[in-house]
């Protein structure tokens, strides 16, 4: 399935470190020469400092098992840095014990304010450059440590923010921590649609941050609305996508597709997959295209199966495959009964790629599930549907959500243009929050 591999495209926008997990996850698939892939994480992990990783992959590639002496070189080169690095930041050191004392961090704020005003900012300079020296040897936890520090005490408009915070991030999503992964996710996005970047600047932020986002979204309990809130309803973002990225359409349609809370999504996603059907195309964005605009059941049914081993081969969705497989069959089933009264049982198993006996007890337990007025009869092997008019209530929800969205939409660009005329006249000032 390396024509719908989305690894390169995707790894284009993602920090190094983080395409290494995709890279290991493509070798458990098979999907390319093995050795043409190991061959290019090696050319990947020789422009970071992380040795013991170079020697892993040179093993596996059956090298000499003697080191080269340009490794032994940069280890011992690595070894110096480090300890010159960590003399320059000693002054630091007392402090990070402290904030990490629990019986202390309730007078962190007491600490932090001492920080700004004893240290040198040469001195915070060079733990920004420790934090990423460290991130560069694999060593995360380390590097995190002194990225928060950083990220308390250097102001927002210090020139070294931005890499801060783009470097925390990297480490909370490398070592797995979701719930700080999306605050930090959160500030970053904030901090980017304030600062005064040109045009092309953002754009590009936007991007990286778009990429960086969904292995968070799909790692976080409320990551499945988060993502859709994001790159479908906030236009800055879904502009950045429809220009830069069209390939996270795959992501967008998995997250509408098994959330079934925002079925009303899927009137403005298969908008944009319309829109942008002859920029990329995929069978998860060409599954909904045949179910909910031609309307073709048999191309559906083809599609899921396509879907399925496209899944099982993409690393940012693959733990979503039972939850994908099973929405999908219910989108089926629910459109194929809006346009039929009366099915056969056979007909439906057919279309879900199922067994009939199977077919008939997921649509049992469906009709228990989700009280759908429906029968089945079991001799004739039909299921008769009734009349599943919308209710009221349900119109005015969804119209409210609706609006409350695009309202949303309208003052953030209402604010932005505000703030433009602002800044040209010279009547105001940048703030920071």
């Amino acid at each position: 399935m390396a024509k719908f591999d989305l690894t390169a495209k995707n790894c284009q926008y993602l920090d190094r470190h983080l395409t290494f997990p995709l890279l290991e996850f493509l070798l458990q698939k098979n999907v390319y020469d093995q050795s043409s892939l190991l061959k290019f994480i090696l050319e990947t992990v020789s422009k970071t400092n992380m040795v013991d990783y170079t020697m892993d992959i040179r093993e596996r590639l059956t090298l000499e098992k003697t080191l080269p002496e340009e490794l032994n070189q940069r280890r011992a080169n690595v070894l110096v840095t480090l300890k010159e690095l960590q003399a320059e930041v000693a002054p630091l050191m007392k402090c990070m014990e402290e904030l990490k004392n629990p019986d202390t961090l309730k007078d962190s704020k007491s600490i932090i304010h001492a920080l700004q005003q004893t240290l040198d900012y040469d001195i915070i300079q060079s733990a920004q450059k420790l934090a990423k020296y460290l991130y560069e040897c694999g060593n995360y936890n380390d590097s995190l440590s002194y990225l928060y520090i950083c990220m308390l005490v250097m102001e927002p408009n210090d020139k070294n923010y931005l890499s801060v915070l783009w470097g925390k991030l990297a480490v909370e999503i490398l070592t797995l921590n979701w719930p700080t992964a999306l605050e930090d996710l959160t500030r970053l996005r904030d901090f980017i649609e304030n600062y005064n970047f040109s045009p092309i600047q953002v754009l590009q932020q936007r991007t990286w941050l778009i990429h960086w986002s969904v292995l968070v979204f799909f790692n976080h309990a409320k990551g499945r609305d988060l993502i859709i809130d994001m790159f479908l309803y906030k236009p800055q973002y879904l502009n950045a996508i429809q220009t830069m990225c069209p390939h996270i359409l795959r992501y967008l349609a998995t997250a509408v597709i098994i959330n079934r809370g925002r079925r009303n999504a899927l009137k403005d996603l298969i908008k944009v997959i319309q829109q942008e059907s002859y920029t990329y195309r995929d069978p998860i964005t060409e599954f909904v295209e045949h179910l909910y605009v031609n309307f073709d059941f048999e191309g559906a049914r083809k599609k899921l199966h396509e879907c399925q081993t496209v899944i099982v081969n993409d690393f940012f969705i693959i733990g979503c495959l039972d939850e994908f497989v099973e929405n999908a069959r219910l989108m089926i089933f629910e459109t194929f009964c809006r346009i039929h009264q009366c099915i056969t049982i056979g007909m439906l198993a057919d279309k879900l790629n199922m067994k009939p006996d199977e077919a008939e007890c997921w649509i049992v337990n469906l009709i228990r599930n989700a009280r759908l007025d429906a029968k089945i009869d079991s001799k004739l092997g039909h299921v008769v549907m009734g009349t599943q008019p919308l209710s009221p209530y349900q119109q005015l929800v969804e119209k409210i959500d609706s609006l409350s969205v695009r309202s949303e939409a309208l003052t953030l660009l209402v604010e932005r243009k505000h703030k433009a005329k602002t800044q040209e006249s010279g009547e105001g000032h940048w703030k920071y929050y």
